[in-house]
């Protein structure tokens, strides 16, 4: 295996010194992907061979497109792409125009030299955290096939768990990256959501989607970050001892077992190894459930633009768990929406206060390994897994915090996530912790930035 499991700068170094070529590592994942395809909605074998051979031909007289020449990437199916039909994951969409351009994000990374495999599954328009989609094969957790790969990314993570791809191109509206991340055993950072364009992007909620990567190590995510992003993050003073606080309130409530000892044991790994760790009171935490009890800025934002757009003439095609959030939007009023707006502002407010004397937050990325997919498969039992999953990756998106997701888990056992919360536009500073954290806690994302 050449690609499978390495980080970008192990297939770059490949590359250079001739262990690897380009059409080897293309090869490789479409090999992989025919034995398990369900990650994908769409392939680019043949553009993809066509590629590698270009990428391998410039190296060997001497030449480079950039940090990630020649190396397989795969991007969710809301991204535009030249040529491709941009669908969201939805039924409604299927015959939608063809994008007449690459997205922002899209044409920076093939600048940079990446090869864009495929477009992957996805929970439809974006807006459930499970991964689950009725309109497609069902795309399974790599890591135990009855159970949920996670959402709404489900196919970006599966494709890099699965060799398929070095880095799968996510969205994070609630999770969207972290909760798949963590339940497949990767790597996803959220940014702070201003810091990258997200035109040809499909939307979900234009306050809260930001644009993140899923990979194989923290210095992946950073690599990938300074690629897409529109202005590189500002970088703060060096950081000495690892100064970190676990937040009391919320988001620690119903761990189940799997959970709760592996975000134990991180505790005691990192305490161990120096790292200064509080157990803080953020109340403002606990006000979350009342104040999201008519909806959410998603659930408004993402009503709005399904009906300015009149795709409710194709409601019989929804899903119908992402129908029937997007509806609860339609039951808002324009004063929950303000609000909602305004009690944001405060609580960002607030918790910053709180969280200043630290260099981030660490919790559970999810208080629940991934859900067997039969244990999901009725309404009401669906609910409230999502609901669940996407509780504490949503409250940071919510206070416009950048995160990070890595495994906390060991060899043998289900998937688990450490989240680490970043400032607001303190991203370089938290894939910096991010990186500390993973080393002491001895995980392949050890890598120096």
């Amino acid at each position: 295996m050449i690609l499978k499991g390495k980080t970008l700068r192990a297939l770059a170094h490949s590359l250079a010194t001739g262990e690897a070529t380009s059409r080897a590592l293309v090869e490789e994942a479409l090999a992989a992907i025919e034995v398990n395809g369900t990650a994908f909605t769409l392939l680019n074998a043949t553009r993809a061979r066509a590629e590698a051979d270009r990428h391998d031909a410039t190296r060997k007289h001497g030449g480079s497109a950039g940090a990630l020449s020649g190396i397989p990437i795969s991007v969710k199916d809301l991204f535009d792409v030249a040529g491709e039909v941009t669908s969201a994951g939805a039924a409604v969409l299927h015959n939608a125009p063809r994008a007449p351009t690459d997205a922002p994000v899209v044409a920076r990374l093939r600048a940079a030299g990446a090869i864009v495999i495929g477009r992957t599954h996805m929970s439809e328009f974006a807006f459930t955290g499970l991964g689950l989609n009725p309109h497609y094969p069902v795309c399974a957790n790599p890591h135990d096939k009855t159970r949920v790969p996670g959402g709404s990314s489900s196919g970006a993570a599966a494709s890099v768990a699965l060799g398929q791809a070095a880095m799968g191109l996510g969205t994070d509206t609630g999770g969207s990256v972290r909760i798949p991340a963590a339940f497949c055993g990767l790597v996803g950072f959220k940014p702070t959501q201003a810091r990258i364009t997200r035109q040809g992007t499909f939307p979900l909620s234009e306050s809260l989607d930001s644009i993140g990567p899923i990979a194989n190590s923290v210095s992946c995510c950073a690599e990938v970050d300074r690629i897409l992003a529109d202005t590189p993050p500002p970088r703060g003073a060096p950081i000495e001892d690892l100064r970190l606080a676990v937040p009391l309130d919320f988001v620690l409530d119903d761990m189940d077992a799997a959970v709760a000892r592996a975000f134990e044991r991180a505790i005691s790994t990192l305490s161990a190894a120096g790292a200064k760790i509080d157990r803080v009171r953020i109340p403002a935490l606990q006000t979350i459930p009342n104040l999201f009890a008519k909806g959410t800025l998603a659930n408004a934002e993402a009503y709005a633009f399904h009906s300015q757009a009149e795709f409710f003439h194709g409601r019989d095609r929804y899903d119908p768990n992402v129908l029937a959030r997007i509806d609860i939007g339609g039951r808002m009023s324009a004063a929950d929406y303000i609000h909602l707006a305004k009690a944001r502002r405060a609580m960002i407010e607030e918790v910053a206060a709180v969280t200043a004397l630290y260099d981030a937050l660490i919790l559970p990325t999810t208080p629940q390994v991934a859900p067997r997919i039969e244990d999901v498969s009725d309404k009401a039992a669906f609910g409230r897994a999502n609901a669940l999953a996407l509780r504490n990756p949503s409250a940071f998106n919510f206070l416009d915090r950048c995160a990070l997701s890595i495994p906390m888990h060991r060899s043998g056992e289900l998937p688990t996530g450490l989240m680490l919360v970043g400032e607001h536009m303190g991203d370089a500073k938290l894939l910096e912790v991010g990186a500390r954290a993973a080393a002491i806690l001895d995980l392949r994302q050890a890598e120096k930035l």
